[in-house]
């Protein structure tokens, strides 16, 4: 079961039915959907896809995924899965163009990146970038991950994978053995 996350500004929670309208108004801004997946869809199709969050995702329990809340009201999209393009577990998210430049960003990828160290146990955690997307991009390095490969889209586009790594543990035994 998915849990709710808190970070300074932002509740990551589980989806409700009540969310499908803001969950579309999302992935059909073109500012947001054109770094995202193939692009902006279909309205239908993004309802399908909402529809699949609790018919498939979160009724077999497959993947991690969050309505991102801000005083209540919904912002943004985040998720952590295991994906076969970086042969381990990528990070997702999106934000409304509207609380873009906040810091918001590196709030939502920050804890879901905590989640995939501490609650799933990973020593790695990736991201994929489309390359002109600058501010993702430096958002993440800021955030301690690194450039490991680029892909060449279909459509001959480059994305960027990057990669994280769980920092070793510190504590008094370590310090014992210096």
């Amino acid at each position: 079961m998915t849990p709710t996350l808190r970070t300074e500004r932002l509740y990551l929670e589980p989806y409700v039915p009540e969310d499908e309208d803001g969950f579309v108004a999302l992935f059909q801004d073109a500012r947001v959907s054109r770094w995202m997946g193939d692009g902006t869809t279909s309205e239908a199709d993004d309802r399908a896809l909402f529809g699949r969050i609790f018919s498939k995702v979160y009724a077999e329990e497959l993947f991690d995924v969050w309505a991102v809340r801000r005083d209540g009201r919904l912002v943004g999209h985040a998720e952590i899965k295991r994906t076969d393009e970086v042969d381990g577990f990528e990070i997702i998210y999106a934000l409304a163009p509207e609380v873009w430049g906040r810091g918001l960003g590196g709030e939502v990828a920050e804890a879901i990146v905590a989640y995939g160290f501490g609650t799933l146990g990973l020593t790695e955690v990736h991201a994929t970038v489309a390359a002109p997307n600058t501010a993702s991009l430096a958002l993440l390095a800021g955030l301690g991950f690194t450039h490991v490969r680029d892909v060449t889209e279909a459509d001959g586009s480059t994305t960027r994978v990057l990669t994280r790594h769980r920092p070793p543990p510190t504590g008094p035994s370590q310090a014992q053995g210096r």
